[in-house]
């Protein structure tokens, strides 16, 4: 059957831009750069870009585009051996959609609550007893909790309808709509945060630079894990999306507009989430240090406390906050289902439809455990063990499988064909030796303290079940190319 195609190059990009531009993006990046030196962060952060970040973006864009497919089909066509990599990257995918999905409708609640500050005073408390319920263990499921589960339901309708349109119908018309919105909204953010009293020493606390973290090798680390990250690499993503490119694309050039934007969006962000939290401590005499919050807690805690204490238009810019966390969320989520359904199609010859509803179905199955009470308690830690031994997993393999074995040099000449940028000898040395090499420390790194200290003080059982999703995750990657059913 013919392959769909994206409509105009700035679809691909700006959805491509979605895919990337995630919840990451708005609770996580501006913590690593407080945490690693503030401004002086920006520089092993841009080399990271430079060195890792787009030169596998351009190897992924490359291998999707040349042999258009989605990851284990253009796997397969560089080399036979190499389709379960594609595969764990498509099942990587399909792991992260199932606690992401509930995220989702975590913000979509949020969203509803915040025309009214819903939360009340105590976020902390809302967030932990009225909405999620949370019990005292993983292992205690107990009972839905019925707004996630609502929230849930209605973020895959949400996904359904648009995977169920197709490339130009769905995700790029989407993506048209969507993320010139999100930067509306940031923008609405960045300028009702730099207006609160307090919130130049929130941004100072952001930005101020401190030289000497540059020779901490832990700063480098949280470096290139954010350039990984951020661009939504090893997950499949990227290979699929350049699967619907014309041939003659300047992939290059998309690569490094496309990991700028991710960069931009994120460091703005950051003006935003630390103008505000300067407000907050500005208003309650404390110093910034003592407001901070990462991730979930920064999102659903300490931000709607931070949302109930500013001096006016609280939920224009409530509003606006939990508005642009479900459209960066959703964007993202777009991209992961897509990644799992091409692959669905290529592998089986099966119609859009038919492997949207199938792959959406599964999806919404094994998200509904994270609805539950202990719902968070084994999103944190599945998240945890997927990001660490899933998505940098296929990084490694896909740069030593293409770099060493296929040869880097052969999708060099393929993406330079048409790309205003030219990857050059430094493109080569990145997919073959930085990238790899600084992929394996962090995994190194990230076993041995798995190793020394249970993760966030998890029961060994949990954990286990945390890497047992791993291992079977992988298993079946090995099993797949096993199942003949595709096109040669």
């Amino acid at each position: 059957m013919p392959r769909e195609v994206w409509n105009t190059r700035a679809g691909f990009i700006l959805a491509a831009i979605g895919s990337a531009v995630g919840l990451g993006n708005i609770w996580r990046f501006s913590y690593i750069v407080y945490e690693n030196g503030g401004g002086a962060f920006l520089i092993p952060y841009l080399i990271a870009l430079l060195t890792s970040g787009i030169p596998l973006l351009i190897l992924e864009l490359g291998i999707g585009n040349r042999f258009t497919g989605s990851a284990p089909i253009a796997l397969k066509r560089a080399k036979k051996s190499f389709e379960w990599i594609g595969w764990w990257g498509v099942i990587a995918s399909f792991i992260i959609t199932t606690y992401y999905s509930v995220i989702v409708g975590w913000s979509l609640v949020y969203l509803l609550k915040a025309f009214t500050l819903g939360w009340g005073t105590d976020t902390g408390s809302f967030f932990d007893n009225e909405l999620l319920h949370v019990s005292e263990s993983p292992w205690n499921l107990g009972s839905f909790s019925y707004p996630v589960l609502i929230g849930l339901l209605i973020t895959w309708l949400i996904i359904w309808v648009i995977e169920k349109r197709g490339v130009q119908a769905g995700i790029e018309k989407s993506s048209k709509i969507f993320i010139p919105l999100l930067w509306v909204l940031l923008i609405v953010l960045v300028l009702r945060a730099i207006t609160l009293e307090g919130s130049i020493n929130g941004i100072e606390w952001y930005l101020k630079p401190d030289f000497s973290k540059l020779t901490d090798v832990k700063v480098w680390q949280a470096a290139y894990g954010q350039a990984f990250y951020s661009l939504g690499l090893g997950m499949a993503i990227m290979i699929a999306y350049s699967s619907y490119l014309p041939k003659k694309s300047d992939l290059t050039s998309n690569a490094f507009i496309v990991s700028l934007a991710d960069g931009a969006f994120s460091f703005t962000m950051g003006f935003a989430v630390f103008g505000t939290l300067g407000y907050m401590a500005y208003a309650k005499g404390v110093g910034i240090e003592e407001v901070i919050a990462q991730s979930i807690g920064l999102t659903f805690v300490v931000l709607p406390e931070a949302l109930n204490m500013l001096p006016g238009l609280k939920v224009l810019t409530a509003v606006a906050f939990f508005m642009s966390m479900v459209l960066a969320a959703l964007t993202s989520l777009i991209s992961l289902v897509e990644a799992f359904a091409s692959a669905v199609m290529d592998k089986f010859e099966m119609k859009r439809s038919r492997a949207v509803d199938i792959t959406i179905g599964l999806e919404l199955l094994f998200s509904l455990v994270y609805a539950t009470r202990a719902g968070i308690y084994w999103l944190d830690i599945i998240d945890h063990f997927i990001n660490t031994y899933g998505v940098i997993l296929v990084g490694i393999l896909e740069a030593i499988a293409i770099g060493w074995i296929y040869g880097a040099d052969r999708i060099r000449e393929w993406v330079n064909t048409y790309s205003g940028i030219r990857a050059g000898a430094w493109w080569d040395v990145c997919i073959k030796i930085i990238t790899p090499a600084v992929l394996l420390y962090i995994i190194y790194k990230e076993t041995l303290s798995n190793l020394s200290v249970p993760y966030e003080g998890y029961d060994s059982a949990a954990l286990l079940v945390g890497a047992g999703v791993i291992v079977l995750g992988i298993t079946i990657s090995f099993f797949m190319p096993l199942i003949r059913k595709e096109a040669e």
